[in-house]
């Protein structure tokens, strides 16, 4: 043991497969990189880089969730074991483009078939039950892409083909709410109901109960989409992946007028605040994916779960945060509250 080092802590400490960590050491040998592995309970991770002070590797599917045990081996032997959360793999086949959302009601989770742009897809809108079971919803919906639910507890869906946001009943019943909406995108209620729609080509729309919209803002256009999210100071918070690699979360006020929150990140997407401020984004930070905290100044980010191809986040009734990629989504348990606006 005396020649194997010691791991100092694995960065992020949580992960799902596939996601890059930072395991930071001392005294690791490197001089036979060959000899070189990184054990996940046992199944070895794919090797980026290695140093005597810190190693990158990718989370292999260990078959288990929860904590797991994570050595670092050389031919000088094997430290003492740290401890990785790896979430466990809820549901695939899918195709989010978006965050998945929480049925507040029974704590369901809806999630999507989208498809690529005018794709019909079979049981494009979905739930995941209680019981892991999922569970087709409607397939009359072409390309849905934001998901939200309203203070009475119904779902609203947008479809960036037809500019449309439904509103789905319990039985997958559709009824068009708000129309000619451009290539609508994300969505979020505010604290008094009213709903918020991003067009991809630059328009956040406000839409009355009546399902009335009007222009709201005017923001740069996005390659993919808009992501929109409220925070606890009721300001209105908005990703939308451009050609830049260094962008933006924006904060718009009551008003529409929109400011930098924070910047450095690349495609950032899916977003979701936490009962004590913090921002949560889909996103690169420092040239590595998966979901990025940052604090409710916006001075500091950090990378929270590591994943790659994550597209969208949301917090469950029980603390859980599930992550979604562009095919799949997964449960960690964080013991994290969303934010609730009343």
């Amino acid at each position: 043991m005396s020649g194997a080092g010691k791991i100092l802590r694995i960065d992020p400490p949580a992960a799902i497969p596939g996601g890059e960590v930072a395991i930071e050491c001392s005294g690791f040998d490197t001089s036979d990189l060959r000899s070189c592995v990184v054990h996940f309970n046992g199944t070895p991770g794919w090797l980026v880089a290695a140093s005597p002070r810190r190693v990158l590797v990718l989370v292999p599917d260990v078959g288990y969730s929860g904590e797991i045990e994570v050595h670092l081996a050389s031919r000088s032997g094997r430290t003492s074991a740290a401890r990785l959360l790896v979430g466990n793999k809820l549901a695939d086949d899918l195709h989010m483009v978006a965050n998945p959302a929480f049925d507040p009601d029974d704590g369901s989770l809806y999630v999507t078939r989208s498809g690529s742009r005018g794709q019909r897809m079979a049981n494009s809108l979905l739930r995941l039950n209680a019981a892991g079971e999922l569970l087709p919803v409607t397939d009359e919906i072409v390309n849905p892409t934001g998901l939200a639910f309203d203070r009475e507890g119904q779902l609203y869906v947008t479809s960036r083909l037809d500019g449309t946001v439904y509103r789905v009943s319990v039985f997958g019943e559709l009824m068009p709410f708000a129309s000619d909406l451009g290539v609508a995108t994300g969505l979020a209620f505010d604290r008094e109901g009213v709903l918020y729609v991003g067009d991809r080509t630059g328009t956040i729309y406000r839409v009355d109960q009546m399902g009335a919209a009007e222009s709201w803002a005017r923001l740069e256009p996005s390659v993919a989409a808009y992501h929109l999210a409220f925070g606890p100071d009721d300001a209105l918070y908005v990703t939308g992946p451009t050609v830049s690699s260094y962008e933006v979360v924006l904060r718009l006020d009551e008003r529409g007028k929109a400011e930098v929150f924070y910047r450095g990140l690349g495609r950032p997407q899916g977003l979701a605040f936490d009962r004590e401020g913090n921002l949560y984004v889909a996103a690169s930070l420092h040239g590595r994916r998966g979901v990025v905290r940052i604090s409710p100044d916006g001075n500091e980010a950090e990378m929270f779960v590591a994943g790659m191809n994550v597209v969208g986040l949301a917090f469950g009734p029980e603390g859980e945060m599930v992550v979604a990629t562009s095919d799949a989504i997964y449960r960690l348990a964080l013991g994290i509250r969303g934010l609730l606006l009343d």
